[in-house]
């Protein structure tokens, strides 16, 4: 497993639904089934931030008339 801290929203994604696939699917025995379970909820928690940032980066280049007031580095993303 990637550490995720270096998992881009992208990847993250990609792995967490590979998590639920494998989980909806019935065929991983439990003590797989418990690992893949807390993994999806770090990911999913992983994602959730990575969303955060972005809404919090996208309201500081807006206006309240939605022009662009100037911008922030995208740190991270």
């Amino acid at each position: 497993m990637t550490e995720l801290s270096a998992l881009s929203f992208e990847a993250a994604m990609a792995e967490l639904e590979d998590v639920v696939r494998k989980l909806e699917s019935g065929s991983v025995p439990l003590e797989e089934s418990i690992a893949l379970y807390e993994r999806g909820a770090t990911l999913k928690a992983h994602c959730d931030a990575k969303l955060r940032a972005a809404e919090e980066k996208v309201e500081l280049i807006r206006a309240r008339d939605g022009a662009a007031v100037g911008t922030v580095p995208a740190e991270g993303m």
